[in-house]
C-alpha cells in the first residue's frame, strides 16, 4: 500500500511540475500578446500532438512527452542582412531564420519579436522566470501562512560541555577535554541573547553569522536570564568545522560556541515567505555555480557504485520520488506531509526561474542578454547622434545554444539515470 502512495503522489507532484512550466510559458505568451507580438503556438510537452485547438490566433496543445512545454513567439530571428559576409555561421543562422519564417507573412509585419522595444523583449522573456518565482512565492507563503515553520530563536535549549576530539565508548567529557565556550561563559538554558560583543541580538541567524565571523576571538555575550539581564564572562569562541551556511555540503571553519537553539513553531506572513525565499535564492546560486562539478561527481559515483549524497543534484523524476516518498510516508504527521511536498515544489520552482535566468542561450536570460545589449547599441547610437543598428541577429548565436542545449541533455540524462538506477532514500 505504501508503495502504491510513493508511485500516485509521486505522479501528481510530476503532474504539479507540469502545470508549473505550463504557467512559465503563459508567463511569456500574456505580455507577448499585450505587447501585439504574434503567437503562433502554445503547447505542453514534446513530440507528436496529442490534443490541440486553436483560439485568438493561437493553436494552444497538449504532446504526448510531458517534459516541458514551449510558446512560439514569431520573429524572433529578425531578418536575414543583405550585406552580410557568406560565413558558415550566416548559413548557419540563415537556414534557422528560414524556418522560422516560413511562417511570417505580410500581414506580421509590425507584429515580431524583434521589431519591439527592449523594455517590451526583457518583460516577455522575463514573463516565464516571474511565474515560477510567484507560484515558489504563493506556495512558501501558503505553508508559512496556513501550516507554520519551525524557526530557531536566540535562546538556549542545550549546551555542550567540552570538545571531544576523538569518538571514544565512553563519550562523558573528562578533565581531558576542552571545555566549550558556552560552558566556560556558563550559558543555561533558557537564556536568550540580548547582545553578542555589543551588537544586539534580533535573530538565531544574525547571531549564527556573528559567532561564525568570530572565528577565535574574543567574546562578550549579554543574556536575558529569570527576567534580568547578565554580562557573562569574556571567553574565546573555538574555530571548527561547520556546513556552510550557503551550501551545507560543504564544511568550513567558523566560530563555535557549543549550545542548541531553541526552535519555535509558528505562523508567519509574507515577509517571512520572501526571507525564506531570500536564503534559499543564495543557497540556489551557489549550487547553480556548482552544478557541473556536482553532476560529474555524481556520474563517478554512479560508475563506482557510491551511495547518493543528500545534497546530489536531483531531476524532475527524483524530485517527484522524494514527493511520493514524503507524502506515502506514516513518520510524519499529514500537516508536515503537505508542507514539504508544497515546500518542494517551491524550491523546484524558484531553482527553474533562477536557472532560467543563466544569461545563456536558449536559456531565458540568454534571450535577455541580448536584448540588453541591443538596447545598450540602441541607447549608444542615440546619445552620439548615429544612425540607429540593425537589430541584434541573434541566429548567429546558434552555435553556443546547440553547445548550451547539449551540455544540459547530456547532465539531464545522467541526473535521470543516477534518480531511477540509484534513487535517494529519505526514508
Amino acid at each position: 500500500m505504501t508503495l502504491l502512495l510513493t508511485i500516485v503522489f509521486a505522479i501528481a507532484f510530476f503532474a504539479l511540475l507540469m502545470a508549473s512550466v505550463a504557467l512559465h510559458e503563459v508567463g511569456h505568451m500574456v505580455p507577448a500578446k499585450i505587447f501585439g507580438v504574434r503567437v503562433p503556438r502554445y503547447f505542453v510537452g514534446f513530440g507528436p500532438t496529442l490534443w490541440s485547438m486553436r483560439r485568438g490566433g493561437t493553436e494552444y496543445g497538449v504532446k504526448w512527452i510531458p517534459l516541458g512545454g514551449f510558446v512560439q513567439l514569431l520573429g524572433m530571428y529578425p531578418p536575414t542582412d543583405p550585406t552580410a559576409k557568406d560565413t558558415r555561421l550566416q548559413r548557419l543562422a540563415d537556414d534557422a531564420r528560414a524556418a522560422e519564417w516560413d511562417d511570417i507573412t505580410p500581414a506580421d509585419r509590425g507584429h515580431l519579436f524583434y521589431e519591439r522595444a527592449t523594455w517590451q523583449k526583457l518583460v516577455v522573456m522575463f514573463g516565464g522566470p516571474a511565474m515560477n518565482l510567484l507560484i515558489a512565492f504563493v506556495l512558501m507563503w501558503g505553508v508559512v501562512g496556513l501550516y507554520g515553520a519551525w524557526r530557531d530563536q536566540p535562546v538556549v535549549a542545550s549546551t555542550v560541555a567540552c570538545v571531544i576530539a576523538e569518538p571514544r565508548e565512553d563519550m562523558a567529557c573528562t578533565d581531558a577535554d576542552q571545555a566549550t565556550p558556552a560552558a566556560e561563559a556558563g550559558l543555561q538554558p533558557g537564556d536568550r541573547f540580548v547582545s553578542f560583543n555589543g551588537t544586539p541580538i534580533h535573530s538565531q541567524a544574525q547571531l549564527s553569522e556573528l559567532i561564525r565571523a568570530n572565528m577565535g576571538g574574543e567574546l562578550t555575550l549579554v543574556v536575558e536570564r529569570d527576567g534580568a539581564q547578565v554580562t557573562l564572562p569574556t571567553v574565546h569562541t573555538l574555530v571548527r568545522q561547520v556546513a556552510a551556511t550557503l551550501d551545507p555540503s560543504r564544511a568550513v571553519e567558523a566560530g563555535w560556541v557549543g549550545f542548541t537553539p531553541t526552535q519555535e513553531f509558528r505562523q508567519g506572513g509574507p515577509g517571512d515567505a520572501l526571507a525564506d525565499m531570500w536564503l534559499m535564492t543564495k543557497q540556489s546560486v551557489v549550487a547553480l555555480a556548482q552544478f557541473p562539478v556536482k553532476v560529474w561527481n555524481l556520474a563517478v559515483d554512479l560508475v563506482t557504485g557510491q551511495p547518493r549524497n543528500l545534497y546530489d543534484p536531483v531531476s524532475i523524476v527524483g524530485a517527484s520520488a522524494i514527493a511520493g516518498q514524503v507524502a506515502a510516508s506514516d513518520q510524519v504527521d499529514a500537516g508536515a506531509r503537505v508542507a514539504f511536498f508544497a515546500n518542494l515544489l517551491a524550491a523546484v520552482n524558484l531553482f527553474l526561474a533562477l536557472f532560467n535566468l543563466v544569461p545563456l542561450p536558449p536559456l531565458d536570460g540568454g534571450h535577455m542578454a541580448g536584448a540588453a545589449w541591443e538596447g545598450v547599441r540602441r541607447a549608444f547610437a542615440r546619445l552620439t547622434g548615429r544612425a540607429q543598428p540593425k537589430p541584434l541577429d541573434t541566429a548567429k548565436m546558434l552555435p553556443v545554444t546547440y553547445v548550451v542545449a547539449g551540455f544540459l541533455l547530456l547532465c539531464g540524462l545522467i541526473v535521470i539515470v543516477a534518480d531511477i538506477v540509484r534513487p535517494m532514500q529519505l526514508f
